[in-house]
Parts: structure tokens; sequence; C-alpha cells
């Protein structure tokens, strides 16, 4: 809905030479599209359906850097930094957030994280509902489908407790299961107005349960929605996604939900290009948060100036009236008093002569006979 508050978690990659400075390796960078040498950095955006805005920002610090005591003592890294996978980074700063009493009712993420599965259940432990990205192996049960009960007790020996799987009673993978679905089970669905035109896509929505770790759970795992976009002209779907949104949600509302995700690809676009975010060329961590931490308040700053003069505003504008100019305004360079007359100033050698202009057939001439030829010459 319109109140809805999302927490939008991400990482971002700055490419980097070298090998000094802090975090930096060869690791994947979104801003070139592959792997390369580069730093980065994991964030959590808060966002309506208005604005939005990074309030956590870390540096995400490599297994060979955290384990080498001289990098980490000439980069300045704090001894209670340890090493820490994106999610487990992430889901410690949607924790802080929460501690902090910031407002927060469904938290987005790619796949690179909703594929976590310790990650969806540390957003469910927090009260929030989460619509997140998946890979195309992680395996669900398909719908009227779930693990096996515990095995019958005999009497015997310790209470069996843990769910089973039995030959003909398998979780698929959620590739597969897309790839059954009936031809009606698609539908076009449009979210938002884009640039040029409407944004649509081919959905289907069904009710699924996740199978990571229920071998070791006493209860099967409550259902959810499996969302997968496959547009049309694709030979195969492109994304799927988990959430614990509400049953009866639309899928229209589901879709726009899961789309929320491109207001942190719009705040990266514009700290980078606008704020500086990637020019960071210091090497310690305290330089690379503070660098950081000014240029996010710079575009806080704009945010908030964009939510109180609307949308209407473009990007650049100078949103305030130019105020007036005194009465007492002197420009730079001008005469401290003013000229002694409005008119122009007559040539003092003329003797302010107004008479008429003689007949240009009275002056003289350059005749044509060679003797005042010459003596017009030599004057």
């Amino acid at each position: 809905g319109a109140g809805t508050v999302f927490w939008i978690a991400d990482d971002t990659g700055m490419p980097k030479q070298g090998t000094h400075s802090v975090g930096v390796a060869r690791q994947y960078c979104g801003q070139l599209g592959k792997t390369d040498n580069c730093q980065v950095a994991v964030s959590l955006s808060i966002a309506t359906e208005t604005a939005s805005l990074p309030i956590q920002y870390q540096l995400y610090l490599p297994e060979s850097w955290a384990e080498d005591a001289q990098r980490r003592k000439d980069a300045g890294v704090p001894e209670d930094v340890r090493f820490a996978t994106k999610p487990e980074i992430s889901l410690a700063q949607m924790k802080a957030a929460k501690a902090a009493g910031l407002p927060g009712d469904i938290a987005l993420a790619d796949a690179g994280y909703g594929d976590d599965t310790h990650y969806r259940d540390g957003i469910t432990g927090l009260g929030m509902h989460y619509a997140v990205g998946i890979k195309t192996g992680t395996k669900v049960w398909a719908p009227g489908s779930a693990a096996l009960p515990p095995k019958p007790w005999s009497g015997r020996g310790r209470k069996p407790t843990r769910l089973r799987r039995g030959p003909d009673n398998q979780p698929v993978t959620v590739k597969n299961l897309a790839l059954s679905l009936p031809s009606s089970a698609w539908r076009k669905t449009t979210w938002r107005e884009g640039t040029n035109a409407s944004l649509s896509s081919r959905f289907a929505a069904v009710r699924v349960r996740a199978a990571h770790g229920d071998l070791q759970a006493s209860v099967p795992r409550d259902e959810e929605w499996l969302l997968i976009e496959w547009p049309k002209g694709e030979p195969e779907p492109i994304k799927y996604f988990l959430s614990t949104l509400s049953a009866e949600i639309t899928r229209k509302e589901l879709v726009k939900v899961v789309k929320m995700r491109w207001r942190i690809e719009r705040d990266y676009q514009e700290l980078k290009q606008e704020f500086g975010l990637d020019n960071f060329e210091g090497r310690n961590w305290r330089g690379f948060h503070h660098h950081a931490t000014l240029c996010i308040a710079a575009y806080g700053f704009l945010v908030g100036e964009r939510l109180v003069h609307g949308d209407s505003v473009k990007k650049n504008a100078c949103f305030r009236e130019k105020p007036a100019l005194p009465e007492s305004y002197t420009p730079r360079g001008a005469r401290s008093t003013p000229a002694a007359c409005t008119g122009l100033d007559p040539n003092p050698a003329l003797g302010n002569r107004h008479g008429v202009r003689p007949d240009p057939a009275s002056l003289a001439t350059v005749r044509a006979d060679s003797d005042h030829q010459s003596a017009y010459l030599t004057q």
C-alpha cells in the first residue's frame, strides 16, 4: 500500500587498481558486469513509493583481507571487524535498523542474498515480510506436496521427530517447476510506467514450501509465494522470487513489490554520477566510510528537496526563488557616485557646436591634373 515501508538490501562495486586500497580484490563488480579488481560495499536503503535513501553502508572485507594482519593494520581496519558474508552483513544492518526503531514492513533483495535460507529466516525473525530473488537451482515443494511426517514411533528408543522424504516424494528446482506449469498460469502484468512506455512482463505465481533444511525440522515450513518472470520471446524464465506476503495478495501487487528494487539501482546511479561515491582515492577503512557518509548526506538533502517541491521539479533545477535585490545594492565595479551627466559628454575641443554639416560638394577633392595631385600627396 501507499504507507508501506521497504528495506532494500544490495551491494555496489567500485573498480580499483592495485592491491593497497582497503578491501580491494578480484570479485564480481556490478558496475563492470564481470569479475575484476574492485571494492564492494553492502548497503541498506529505506524506501517508499515516493522516495528512497541508503541508511547503512559497509565495505565488504574479503577473507584474504580479513586474515592478513599487516594489510589490516596498514588500512586501519578496526579489530572487531571480521570476515562476514554479504548476507551476514546485510542481516546485521537490518538488525541495527530495527534496534534503532526505524520503520520497515517488507525486505527486498536479489538472489545473491535471498537464496540464503538463513538470511530469509533472519528477516522473518525480525517480524518482517520479504520478497527476495532466488537462483534457478533452489528447491521447493510443488503445490500440493510436502515432506513426509516423522516415522511412527515403535515404542522403543527415541521418538522420531524429523521430517522425511521418499523415493516418490522429492522437492523440485524452481526452474523445473516453472517449466512444468501450464500456459494458463502465465499472465502479462504491468507494474509501473517507464520513461517511454509501461513496464510489463509475463508472470506466474504459485504457493510453495521451501525445501532447504526440512530434513532437520520437525514441522514443514509455511507456504509462501513463488513468483516467476518469463518474458515473451525468452527461451526460459529469467527471474524467480520467494515472498512471505499474504496469501490473499493479488499477482499485480506482488509484482509491484518485487519490482520496488529498482529504486536502489537509481540511488547508486545518482550517488556515483552526481555525488562522486565511487571517486574516493584514499586507501584506509575510515576514509572510505567518511567519504560515503558525506555523499549519502548530500544525496539525502536532495531527496528531501524533491519531496518538498514535488516530482515536477526537474533534476538540477534551482528549487528556491531568486531573492530580490535591496534598493541600496551596488553591482561590483560600478561607480560609488552617480555620473555627472546622464547623456554623452561632448568633446571639449568642438566647443559644443551644433552647426550644419557642410555640403560634400564644397569639400576639396583630389584633382585629376598631376600638379594638384602631387601637392595633395606630399602633404
